[in-house]
């Protein structure tokens, strides 16, 4: 993606693109859409839910902040539709504790950016991370909200497909099981194991890691283009920019390099509507350019930075140290993954219908 128009980095997208503002403990955080097509429905009512979704406190097994992330939509909507102009969302932060980071303001948390923010700029907000905070994701998933009215078409489903390790038996996979557990976990087994095994790290003063994998259904064949605009490398550039992610794969991702050229076909046989894929190891994106078949994308999260167990570090004076992160922190930041990245998935392909539109019309 040319980054010259955006040096400070904060915008993402091309024609559609959005920006992000705010840090964890300022008064309020917010994203500013720009390219959305003019004349959508729109209201809070339509953002709110998805934000209702990845709103923290509402289990013991994620952090007890509160917040309750109202989005206030200020401009580009008039009478109910999309302008064609700028939409800034705005979400206040209300129930901020910044006494809770006195010592993070003296060392660096091992595993947060504390140390690389300090380095880059000289100075660091060290209330809840500021920036690099992971509630800087509450403006990504208002952003993908507004993302959805522009793919009517397509259908977006993220859920949680393993906790520490334990993953799912997609054998017991329903849909419908993914908003009945605070997993986000669509086999009901493996959401009854993972209440013990998130409540254990947690009440240890630790935390998992955990893989969140999203399927698109309805993205029609064509959308992305061949080599610096590929479907897969943007979907990869978005996903691997939320807090905590450090590795995406598309459809069998590394596991594509342990298969045979002939295992790993996705053949095809005629359909009454073009081919019938008799398989989907490429994740619905062949070439940089989506196929028809459901675009999948998993997501790892590492465990979450902040723990109440003493750990090594140093402070800013470079002497040795040990930290223990005091606060309301996520035991399993990847729990509330999901729904950013399915925002994310939402705002990557929006952004390249209206490529598409562009060029192929």
């Amino acid at each position: 993606m040319d980054r010259s128009p955006d040096m400070s980095v904060n915008s993402f997208g091309h024609l559609f693109r959005f920006t992000t503002w705010g840090e964890s403990h300022g008064p309020a955080l917010g994203a500013v859409v720009d390219g959305c097509p003019p004349g959508l429905e729109i209201d809070e009512a339509a953002i709110q839910p998805f934000l209702d979704a990845r709103r923290p406190g509402q289990s013991k097994f994620t952090t007890q902040r509160q917040e309750p992330d109202q989005v206030k939509i200020l401009s580009g909507v008039f009478e109910g539709r999309t302008t064609g102009t700028p939409i800034s969302l705005m979400i206040e932060n209300v129930d901020q504790r910044s006494k809770d980071y006195s010592e993070v303001a003296k060392a660096y948390r091992p595993g947060h950016a504390d140390y690389a923010y300090d380095a880059k700029y000289g100075f660091r907000d060290y209330r809840g991370g500021g920036r690099s905070s992971a509630r800087e994701t509450a403006s990504r998933v208002a952003a993908g909200a507004v993302a959805r009215l522009v793919i009517p078409e397509v259908t977006i489903t993220g859920y949680v497909s393993e906790i520490g390790g334990d993953a799912i038996d997609r054998g017991n996979f329903d849909g419908e099981e993914i908003a009945r557990n605070p997993f986000f976990c669509p086999d009901a087994d493996a959401a009854r194991r993972w209440e013990k095994l998130v409540d254990d790290a947690r009440k240890a003063g630790s935390s998992l890691g955990a893989v969140v994998e999203c399927v698109a259904t309805g993205v029609p064949a064509g959308w992305g283009a061949p080599l610096y605009g590929k479907l897969d490398a943007d979907l990869a550039a978005a996903m691997m920019s939320i807090n905590a992610v450090k590795g995406v794969e598309i459809g069998d991702g590394f596991a594509a390099a342990r298969l045979t050229g002939e295992e790993n076909a996705d053949r095809m046989r005629p359909g009454d509507s073009g081919p019938e894929f008799m398989a989907n190891h490429s994740g619905g994106v062949a070439g940089g350019i989506s196929t028809g078949q459901p675009v999948v994308v998993r997501v790892a999260f590492k465990p979450t930075s902040s723990i109440l167990t003493p750990v090594e570090t140093i402070t800013r004076e470079g002497e040795a140290t040990d930290i223990q992160t005091k606060g309301r922190h996520d035991p399993c930041v990847g729990i509330r993954g999901a729904p950013v990245v399915e925002a994310m998935m939402a705002l990557v392909l929006a952004d390249h219908k209206l490529l598409h539109r562009g060029q192929c019309g």
